[in-house]
């Protein structure tokens, strides 16, 4: 089976404080779904049209995992904290 990933790429923070909110409660709901944090921070570098924004990759054993850690209660509580406070991208992919 293959791995699944989460990568967001943040738009833009707009209310640092909801942030901070959701990162308190998005890391142990992520955690608790199986997932293991790869990468997060700002990019060493940023080509074409890519932003200079938060970026974070997140491993999942597999899709259903990734999918089920997003949908989760707690998860979906972090992203009620998060609310307008930043605009991303969160994409969910298969490993090859």
């Amino acid at each position: 089976m293959a791995k699944a990933y989460w990568v967001s790429a943040y738009r833009a923070i707009k209310d640092a404080d909801k942030l901070a909110a959701y990162a308190k409660l998005a890391g142990p709901a992520i955690t608790a779904g199986g997932g293991r944090f790869l990468a997060r921070g700002l990019p060493a570098k940023v080509y074409e049209f890519g932003l200079s924004e938060r970026t974070v990759l997140i491993e999942f054993d597999s899709l259903e995992q990734a999918t089920s850690a997003h949908d989760s209660p707690d998860y979906q509580a972090a992203l009620a904290a998060l609310g307008d406070g930043a605009e991303r991208d969160l994409r969910i992919i298969e490993g090859v």
